[in-house]
C-alpha cells in the first residue's frame, strides 16, 4: 500500500494518460504515470495514472484489463478511482466506455457516477447533456469522419444507450446552480429504484468544474476526460498533506525528432506549419510499407542525411485518403505503421536522440512500449494536456506524446524548443 495515494486513474490510451497526468500535476498533485499495470513498489506520490490501450480493444478484454488495473490501485491505497477517456467521447456504438463504467459501478459497489468528458480549455464543453467542440455539436465536426472512432452522436445519454446498461440523469446549468444538498436530493429521487445510473453534468467554464468537484468529488468511482481532474485535484489537495515537489527540468542536451501517425485535422495543420518553417520532413506511404517497398532503413537514411537538423517523419494523411488506404486492410496497415514508427523511435534513441516528440494516441502507445519505458515523471505542459515527460529509468530522455487533436498549430516547433537545452 502507498501512503497518501489520493487518486488512481486508468486511461484508455497513452496520450490520454499523459493528458490526465498533466492536469493533476498542474495543480500540485504529485503524479507518476505508468505504461500498463505497475509491478512492485511505486514511488511516493499522491496520484497514479495507468495507461492502457483499451479504447479500440476487444470489449471483454478492455473491461477485464481496466478493472484489474483499478483493483491494483485500490489495493495500493487509492481513495478515488477515475476512468479517463477522450474529451470527444470517441467510442463507437460497440465501444468500451459504457461496459467499463458499468463494470466499475458493479465491482466497486457505487450506485452512480458522473460522465464528464468536457475540457473547456480545449473548447470541449457540455451543455444540456450535449457535447460540443468549439461550439459545434460533436457529430457535426470533422471528427465525424475519424477513421477508428467516427463521432456519430453528440448527446452523451444517447452515446451511452447502445453501450451501457443504465439510465442517465442530466444536471443542466439550472440544476448545477443549486446548492449541493438540493442537487443530491434530486439525484436520490432519480435513483430511488435504480441499481445504478449515470449523471451528466453541464460543464462550460471553470466555475462549473469547481461545482462538479464539490458535489461529486467524494464518489469512489468517477469518469470523464481530463478537464474535471484539475478541480478534483484542487479539492483533494485542500485536505491533503502538503508535499514539496521538485519540478522536472524540461530541457536536455541532444537531438530531437518528431514522429506523427495521427490523421486528425490538428495534426495535419501542425505538420504543414512545421514544413513551412523549413524543417525537413519525410512522408511514409502506408501502401508502400504494406507492399514492402518502404522500410526502416530507407527512412533512417533520410534522417542520417539531415543529421544536423531536427526532422519530422509522418504517415498522417487526410481522412478521405486514409479511408481509401484502409481498403487494403485497416488493422494490418495500422499495425505496420505503429510498429514502424516505434522502431524509428528506438533507432533514434540508439543513435543519441534524447528528445522524442510523437503525435497520435495509438502511435504513442506503440512508441512507449517499444522504448521499454514503464514509468514517467511529469513536467511542464507544452499545450493543455500535453506535458513533457521523463522516464524514471532514464533521466536524460524527454518524451512528448500528444493526442492527435491537441496542441497549437506550431506545436512541433514549440515541443522541440521547450525540450532543447
Amino acid at each position: 500500500m502507498t501512503d497518501n495515494l489520493i487518486l488512481g486513474c486508468v486511461a484508455d490510451d497513452f496520450t490520454g494518460a499523459s493528458d490526465a497526468a498533466s492536469f493533476l500535476m498542474s495543480k500540485g498533485l504529485k503524479t507518476i504515470l505508468f505504461n500498463g499495470k505497475p509491478t512492485g513498489d511505486i514511488p511516493k506520490c499522491q496520484a497514479v495514472v495507468i495507461a492502457l490501450k483499451s479504447r479500440t480493444q476487444e470489449t471483454k478484454s478492455a473491461v477485464a484489463d481496466t478493472i484489474e488495473a483499478f483493483q491494483w490501485l485500490k489495493e495500493h491505497g487509492a481513495q478515488h478511482l477515475y476512468f479517463k477517456y477522450c474529451s470527444t467521447f470517441d467510442s463507437t456504438k460497440e465501444g468500451n466506455i459504457g461496459p467499463v463504467v458499468d463494470a466499475m459501478l458493479e465491482t466497486f459497489d457505487e450506485k452512480y457516477t458522473i460522465l464528464c468528458p468536457a475540457l473547456p480549455v480545449n473548447k470541449r464543453t457540455v451543455s444540456k447533456g450535449i457535447l460540443y467542440v468549439d461550439g459545434v455539436p460533436l457529430h457535426e465536426t470533422h471528427m465525424k469522419n475519424h477513421p477508428l472512432t467516427p463521432m456519430w452522436e453528440s448527446e452523451i445519454a444517447k452515446l451511452m444507450e447502445p453501450q451501457g446498461k443504465y439510465q442517465t440523469l442530466n444536471i443542466d446549468q439550472t440544476l448545477l446552480a443549486q446548492d449541493t444538498e438540493s442537487i443530491k436530493a434530486i439525484i436520490r429521487e432519480f435513483g430511488a429504484e435504480k441499481a445504478h445510473f449515470y449523471i451528466v453534468p453541464d460543464y462550460t467554464c471553470d466555475a462549473d468544474g469547481t461545482k462538479i468537484a464539490e458535489v461529486f468529488g467524494d464518489l469512489t468511482v468517477l469518469t470523464g476526460g481530463s478537464g474535471i481532474l484539475a478541480p478534483l485535484a484542487e479539492r483533494y489537495l485542500a485536505n491533503a498533506e502538503k508535499q514539496d515537489i521538485a519540478p522536472l527540468c524540461t530541457n536536455v542536451t541532444g537531438k530531437g525528432i518528431v514522429l506523427a501517425g495521427s490523421c486528425s485535422k490538428a495534426t495535419l495543420e501542425q505538420i504543414a506549419d512545421f514544413q513551412q518553417k523549413g524543417y525537413p520532413s519525410y512522408k511514409i506511404d502506408p501502401l508502400e510499407v504494406l507492399q514492402g517497398k518502404e522500410n526502416l532503413e530507407n527512412i533512417w537514411n533520410f534522417v542520417k542525411q539531415h543529421a544536423d537538423q531536427e526532422v519530422l517523419l509522418y504517415s498522417s494523411d487526410s481522412a478521405d485518403h486514409v479511408l481509401e488506404i484502409q481498403k487494403a486492410g485497416k488493422d494490418k496497415i495500422a499495425a505496420l505503421l505503429e510498429g514502424l514508427t516505434a522502431d524509428l523511435a528506438a533507432r533514434a534513441v540508439e543513435n543519441g536522440y534524447t528528445r522524442i516528440i510523437v503525435a497520435g494516441g495509438e502511435t504513442s502507445s506503440a512508441v512507449a512500449k517499444k522504448l521499454g519505458y514503464h514509468s514517467f515523471e511529469i513536467g511542464e505542459s507544452i499545450a493543455p494536456g500535453v506535458p513533457v515527460m521523463s522516464p524514471l529509468s532514464n533521466e536524460k530522455i524527454r518524451v512528448v506524446l500528444k493526442s492527435g487533436n491537441f496542441g497549437q498549430q506550431d506545436f512541433f516547433a514549440r515541443a522541440l524548443q521547450m525540450t532543447r537545452k
